[in-house]
């Protein structure tokens, strides 16, 4: 059968880099599963147990060639795939056939195999967000000091500045960032634990050596890179909370990509801003004169469905049954990589995104002309109070004026003249060299310039010196 009759992820194809596909392959979870079992023979032959060199030394030599057809076969009759992997293993290692995954059960490979591989996986989304927290960095020192309007509500509101908007994406990022971190440094292994967390099968295996048990665990944990970082206290699983906890992760970094993703959206639609645009990319297949924000627009898709497959996590949490229960199995296999891997290919989208983000300062400052009247509107009541106004009398005056300007603009779609009706009006006593004096966007962004400089000094700047190794360029597939 032709590969383009079978479904195939658009994770895979599409989205995600091959990188991140390959750390969730299945070359990489069974050279995984080899190595802990390697680990578990080392450390039990460490311990005392008759385990030789010779045997250790033939395990090591296949950890990367694996026989996947005699595993396959295996697994057609036994419905197990650990113990078709054990099966396959010992093919290949006659000599150390007796003695892997000795005392084991399957969980010490499955989800040890799980974490060691999201950890290498957090490592990848790690660096990835911080080169886009260092591109974000780039653009909002740029544009600290350019005005532009600011929103609540989505309706005009007073201004801010185009670095000041790009720093509340980073401290989302930041935010983000700080949260990897503390799971990264917290994940935990399973560890060695026996079938029902007991390590009742370990205890026989040692005589009834409670030390060389415990020893055993802590051994083989610190083999795998995870030195005293690993449950102390288990099920036959470890408990699913942990994968909550990673997921949650991933989901907020997408949230906070997808509130980006939507800005960004809104302020091409205001032709403020836009994503990068190559020569020969087709907007639509219809309107040609299309510049549509489609990689935003990705973001925003691929952040909807990590952010919904959290919920998928806490439930199956939520529902092991006392020492473990099997249906977790299937769903985490689908759900753990295909967060991870929409997750890879949202920051592959933002990267690319904010490394040739255009700003248009024309539009942007036809804006702000069109809005700045109704905001100085209590600047220019003060230089009328100045020159003798009643502050009352003026205040009743401007809110007709405002009103009648704003519906000279919405309802017959005329400039906004509030300027002329008040320089007009002999009330304010005010020329409209008076008013324009008022009327610079800079002297209504507030703090927004020194904002940008303190917040990127004192909080971003720190972050990306520890990591300055970091330079990620990515391509994005389509």
């Amino acid at each position: 059968m032709h590969e383009h009759e079978l479904y195939e992820s658009p994770l895979i194809k599409r989205y995600a880099s091959k990188e991140m596909s390959q750390i969730f392959s299945d070359k990489n979870k069974f050279v995984t599963w080899r190595k802990l079992w390697v680990a578990l023979a080392e450390s039990e032959k460490e311990l005392g147990l008759n385990i030789t060199d010779e045997q250790i030394e033939e395990l090591k030599s296949h950890i990367y060639d694996i026989n996947y057809d005699v595993a396959e076969e295996r697994e057609k009759i036994t419905r197990h795939d650990v113990m078709s992997h054990v099966y396959a293993y010992g093919k290949q290692c006659p000599k150390a056939k007796g003695i892997i995954h000795l005392g084991a059960t399957s969980c010490y490979v499955g989800d040890n195999a799980d974490v060691i591989i999201m950890r290498d996986a957090m490592l990848i989304l790690k660096n990835k967000l911080i080169q886009c927290i260092r591109n974000l960095r780039d653009f909002a020192y740029k544009y600290r000091s350019m005005p532009t309007l600011a929103f609540t509500h989505l309706q005009p509101a007073q201004l801010t500045t185009v670095g000041k908007r790009a720093c509340l994406w980073i401290q989302d990022l930041m935010m983000d960032y700080d949260n990897l971190i503390y799971c990264m440094d917290n994940l935990k292994l399973l560890g060695v634990k026996g079938t029902t967390g007991t390590q009742a099968s370990f205890l026989d295996l040692f005589d009834g050596d409670d030390e060389k048990v415990k020893k055993l665990d802590e051994i083989v944990c610190e083999k795998m890179g995870f030195k005293d970082k690993y449950f102390k206290i288990s099920g036959q699983t470890y408990t699913r909370k942990q994968d909550t906890l990673v997921l949650n992760c991933l989901a907020e970094i997408a949230q906070s990509a997808y509130k980006f993703s939507n800005d960004l959206r809104i302020l091409q639609g205001m032709k403020e801003m836009e994503e990068p645009f190559e020569k020969n990319q087709i907007g639509s297949s219809a309107m040609a004169y299309k510049r549509n924000p489609m990689r935003s627009e990705r973001i925003s898709s691929l952040s909807r469905f990590a952010i919904i497959n959290l919920l998928n996590s806490y439930i199956t949490a939520s529902t092991q049954w006392f020492e473990r229960t099997l249906d977790d199995s299937a769903n985490r296999r689908i759900v753990i990589p295909e967060t991870f891997l929409a997750v890879d290919g949202i920051l592959n989208l933002y990267i690319n995104i904010t490394s040739k983000m255009v700003v248009y300062p024309k539009i942007i400052e036809k804006h702000i002309n069109e809005e700045l009247p109704f905001i100085a509107t209590e600047n220019i009541l003060m230089e009328a109070v100045k020159k003798g106004g009643d502050r009352q009398v003026l205040h009743e005056k401007i809110r007709v004026h405002s009103m009648e300007a704003g519906r000279a603009v919405k309802e017959f779609g005329k400039p906004n003249d509030l300027i002329d009706r008040i320089c007009n009006d002999p009330a304010f006593s005010l020329n409209a060299d008076d008013v324009y004096a008022v009327l610079k966007p800079e002297n209504y962004t507030g703090r927004s310039s020194r904002q940008v400089e303190e917040y990127i000094s004192e909080c971003v700047d720190p972050m990306l010196d520890k990591n300055s190794n970091i330079n990620i360029n990515v391509d994005i597939n389509v």
